[in-house]
Protein backbone atom coordinates (compact mmCIF):
# COMPACT_ATOMS: atom_id res chain seq x y z
CA UNK A 1 0.00 0.00 0.00
CA UNK A 2 1.22 3.64 -0.30
CA UNK A 3 2.27 4.90 2.44
CA UNK A 4 0.21 7.85 4.29
CA UNK A 5 0.76 10.84 6.71
CA UNK A 6 -1.59 12.54 8.81
CA UNK A 7 -0.39 15.93 8.22
CA UNK A 8 -1.76 18.68 10.95
CA UNK A 9 -1.17 22.72 10.62
CA UNK A 10 1.14 23.32 13.72
CA UNK A 11 2.91 21.38 16.39
CA UNK A 12 3.46 18.08 14.89
CA UNK A 13 5.86 15.34 16.13
CA UNK A 14 6.52 11.98 14.56
CA UNK A 15 4.26 8.79 15.86
CA UNK A 16 5.93 6.20 13.45
CA UNK A 17 8.35 6.38 10.31
CA UNK A 18 8.11 3.92 7.66
CA UNK A 19 6.38 1.94 9.97
CA UNK A 20 5.18 -1.86 8.91
CA UNK A 21 2.37 -3.60 10.06
CA UNK A 22 1.87 -7.33 9.13
CA UNK A 23 -1.60 -7.26 8.85
CA UNK A 24 -4.23 -9.77 7.44
CA UNK A 25 -8.01 -9.92 6.62
CA UNK A 26 -10.29 -11.03 9.35
CA UNK A 27 -7.34 -9.89 12.28
CA UNK A 28 -8.00 -8.65 15.22
CA UNK A 29 -5.60 -5.56 15.69
CA UNK A 30 -4.69 -4.26 19.09
CA UNK A 31 -3.38 -1.12 19.66
CA UNK A 32 -2.33 -0.18 23.13
CA UNK A 33 -0.50 2.76 25.18
CA UNK A 34 -0.63 5.60 27.53
CA UNK A 35 -2.90 8.50 26.28
CA UNK A 36 -0.63 10.28 24.14
CA UNK A 37 1.70 7.55 22.73
CA UNK A 38 -0.13 7.81 19.50
CA UNK A 39 -1.68 4.66 19.29
CA UNK A 40 -5.36 6.08 18.23
CA UNK A 41 -3.24 8.01 15.21
CA UNK A 42 -1.75 4.98 13.97
CA UNK A 43 -5.12 3.00 14.35
CA UNK A 44 -6.32 5.57 12.56
CA UNK A 45 -3.61 5.98 9.86
CA UNK A 46 -4.37 2.31 9.07
CA UNK A 47 -7.83 2.39 9.11
CA UNK A 48 -7.57 5.09 6.18
CA UNK A 49 -5.42 2.38 4.27
CA UNK A 50 -7.68 -0.60 4.24
CA UNK A 51 -11.69 -0.85 2.61
CA UNK A 52 -14.99 -1.37 3.36
CA UNK A 53 -14.25 -0.05 7.41
CA UNK A 54 -16.71 1.09 10.04
CA UNK A 55 -16.21 2.53 12.79
CA UNK A 56 -18.75 1.43 15.60
CA UNK A 57 -18.38 4.65 17.49
CA UNK A 58 -20.08 6.54 14.69
CA UNK A 59 -22.99 4.04 14.37
CA UNK A 60 -26.65 5.47 15.03
CA UNK A 61 -28.43 2.96 17.40
CA UNK A 62 -31.85 4.70 16.74
CA UNK A 63 -34.46 4.50 18.82
CA UNK A 64 -36.22 1.25 17.66
CA UNK A 65 -36.22 -2.77 19.86
CA UNK A 66 -33.17 -4.53 18.67
CA UNK A 67 -34.94 -7.32 17.32
CA UNK A 68 -36.58 -4.54 14.94
CA UNK A 69 -33.48 -2.50 14.50
CA UNK A 70 -31.10 -4.63 12.30
CA UNK A 71 -31.88 -4.95 8.81
CA UNK A 72 -31.69 -8.83 8.84
CA UNK A 73 -34.01 -11.63 8.63
CA UNK A 74 -35.28 -12.43 11.44
CA UNK A 75 -33.49 -15.47 12.18
CA UNK A 76 -30.42 -14.04 11.25
CA UNK A 77 -31.00 -11.02 13.70
CA UNK A 78 -31.71 -13.28 17.02
CA UNK A 79 -28.68 -15.72 15.97
CA UNK A 80 -26.35 -12.12 15.54
CA UNK A 81 -27.94 -10.77 18.88
CA UNK A 82 -27.36 -14.02 20.53
CA UNK A 83 -23.50 -14.16 19.42
CA UNK A 84 -23.79 -10.75 20.85
CA UNK A 85 -24.51 -11.66 24.26
CA UNK A 86 -28.16 -10.02 23.33
CA UNK A 87 -29.82 -13.10 22.82
CA UNK A 88 -32.46 -12.95 26.21
CA UNK A 89 -36.50 -11.96 24.46
CA UNK A 90 -36.52 -9.21 27.23
CA UNK A 91 -33.23 -7.88 25.60
CA UNK A 92 -34.09 -8.21 22.28
CA UNK A 93 -37.31 -6.32 22.88
CA UNK A 94 -35.90 -3.13 24.62
CA UNK A 95 -34.52 -0.13 22.85
CA UNK A 96 -31.07 0.99 22.76
CA UNK A 97 -31.93 3.66 25.65
CA UNK A 98 -32.82 0.62 28.14
CA UNK A 99 -29.66 -0.88 27.90
CA UNK A 100 -26.69 -0.68 30.27
CA UNK A 101 -23.48 0.61 28.89
CA UNK A 102 -21.89 -3.12 28.40
CA UNK A 103 -24.96 -4.10 26.48
CA UNK A 104 -25.25 -1.16 24.49
CA UNK A 105 -21.68 -1.76 23.60
CA UNK A 106 -22.50 -5.10 22.74
CA UNK A 107 -25.25 -4.02 20.24
CA UNK A 108 -23.34 -1.43 18.77
CA UNK A 109 -21.06 -4.72 17.73
CA UNK A 110 -24.28 -6.46 16.61
CA UNK A 111 -24.94 -3.29 14.28
CA UNK A 112 -21.83 -3.28 13.24
CA UNK A 113 -21.11 -7.12 12.17
CA UNK A 114 -24.94 -6.86 10.41
CA UNK A 115 -23.67 -4.13 7.87
CA UNK A 116 -20.45 -6.64 6.78
CA UNK A 117 -17.83 -4.58 6.69
CA UNK A 118 -14.60 -6.33 5.77
CA UNK A 119 -13.15 -4.28 9.31
CA UNK A 120 -14.60 -2.41 12.39
CA UNK A 121 -12.64 0.17 14.41
CA UNK A 122 -12.91 0.94 17.84
CA UNK A 123 -11.45 3.98 19.48
CA UNK A 124 -10.81 3.97 23.31
CA UNK A 125 -12.10 -0.11 23.23
CA UNK A 126 -14.41 -0.76 26.29
CA UNK A 127 -13.10 2.43 27.98
CA UNK A 128 -16.86 3.41 29.54
CA UNK A 129 -17.19 -0.39 30.90
CA UNK A 130 -16.23 -1.84 33.99
CA UNK A 131 -13.47 -4.05 33.74
CA UNK A 132 -15.31 -7.44 33.93
CA UNK A 133 -17.67 -6.16 31.48
CA UNK A 134 -14.60 -5.43 29.26
CA UNK A 135 -13.12 -8.31 29.35
CA UNK A 136 -16.34 -9.97 28.64
CA UNK A 137 -16.61 -7.87 25.40
CA UNK A 138 -13.22 -8.14 24.33
CA UNK A 139 -14.07 -12.25 25.19
CA UNK A 140 -16.81 -11.76 22.40
CA UNK A 141 -15.26 -9.97 19.82
CA UNK A 142 -12.59 -12.86 19.38
CA UNK A 143 -15.64 -15.08 18.90
CA UNK A 144 -16.76 -13.09 16.33
CA UNK A 145 -13.85 -12.41 14.49
CA UNK A 146 -13.24 -16.17 14.21
CA UNK A 147 -17.06 -16.66 13.07
CA UNK A 148 -17.69 -13.48 10.50
CA UNK A 149 -14.26 -13.08 9.51
CA UNK A 150 -14.69 -9.07 10.09
CA UNK A 151 -11.11 -7.87 11.18
CA UNK A 152 -11.09 -5.19 13.66
CA UNK A 153 -8.66 -2.59 15.03
CA UNK A 154 -8.99 -1.42 18.31
CA UNK A 155 -7.46 0.91 20.52
CA UNK A 156 -6.92 1.32 24.52
CA UNK A 157 -5.25 2.25 27.01
CA UNK A 158 -6.30 -0.61 29.01
CA UNK A 159 -4.14 -3.39 29.15
CA UNK A 160 -6.38 -5.88 30.92
CA UNK A 161 -8.36 -7.09 28.07
CA UNK A 162 -5.35 -8.68 26.01
CA UNK A 163 -5.80 -11.92 27.17
CA UNK A 164 -9.68 -12.13 26.49
CA UNK A 165 -9.23 -10.39 23.28
CA UNK A 166 -6.16 -12.78 22.03
CA UNK A 167 -5.31 -10.07 19.04
CA UNK A 168 -3.67 -11.32 16.12
CA UNK A 169 -1.22 -8.60 16.27
CA UNK A 170 -0.57 -6.55 19.28
CA UNK A 171 0.98 -2.86 18.81
CA UNK A 172 2.26 -1.25 21.82
CA UNK A 173 3.09 1.96 21.55
CA UNK A 174 5.03 3.80 24.27
CA UNK A 175 5.66 7.65 25.25
CA UNK A 176 9.15 7.56 23.95
CA UNK A 177 8.36 6.77 20.57
CA UNK A 178 9.26 3.09 20.97
CA UNK A 179 6.43 0.45 19.06
CA UNK A 180 6.81 -2.78 19.77
CA UNK A 181 4.84 -5.01 17.53
CA UNK A 182 4.09 -8.49 18.47
CA UNK A 183 1.90 -11.01 16.09
CA UNK A 184 0.33 -14.27 17.30
CA UNK A 185 1.08 -16.56 14.62
CA UNK A 186 4.92 -15.61 14.44
CA UNK A 187 7.51 -17.55 15.28
CA UNK A 188 9.49 -14.90 16.60
CA UNK A 189 6.58 -13.62 18.56
CA UNK A 190 8.14 -14.49 21.36
CA UNK A 191 11.02 -11.79 20.67
CA UNK A 192 8.59 -8.87 19.29
CA UNK A 193 9.98 -6.24 16.65
CA UNK A 194 10.65 -3.26 18.07
CA UNK A 195 10.74 0.11 16.15
CA UNK A 196 11.37 3.80 16.82
CA UNK A 197 10.20 6.51 14.67
CA UNK A 198 12.92 6.27 12.79
CA UNK A 199 13.13 2.91 11.71
CA UNK A 200 11.34 0.00 10.18
CA UNK A 201 10.88 -3.19 11.82
CA UNK A 202 12.19 -6.22 10.87
CA UNK A 203 9.54 -8.34 9.13
CA UNK A 204 8.93 -10.21 5.98
CA UNK A 205 5.03 -11.27 6.18
CA UNK A 206 2.12 -11.10 3.47
CA UNK A 207 -0.46 -8.94 3.56
CA UNK A 208 1.31 -6.30 5.17
CA UNK A 209 0.49 -2.18 5.72
CA UNK A 210 2.44 -0.06 5.48
CA UNK A 211 1.94 3.66 6.97
CA UNK A 212 5.14 6.28 6.56
CA UNK A 213 5.42 9.41 8.05
CA UNK A 214 2.62 9.13 10.63
CA UNK A 215 2.37 12.13 12.65
CA UNK A 216 0.18 13.33 15.69
CA UNK A 217 -0.88 17.01 16.58
CA UNK A 218 0.43 18.70 19.54
CA UNK A 219 -2.08 21.50 18.72
CA UNK A 220 -4.98 21.99 16.73
CA UNK A 221 -4.87 20.21 13.58
CA UNK A 222 -6.24 21.93 10.23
Amino acid sequence: MDHFGIDFETGRHVVADDLELPVEPGDVVLFSGESGAGKSSLMRAMAEQLDDVLDVDRIDLGNDVLVEAIDLPVHETIALLTSCGLGEARLMLRTPGELSDGQRYRFRLALGLSRRPAWLVADEFTATLDRTQAKVVAFNVRRLADRTGTGFLLATTHDDVTVDLAPDLHVRCHLDGEITCTRADDPAARSPSTTTSNSRPARDATGRTSLGGITEGTASAS
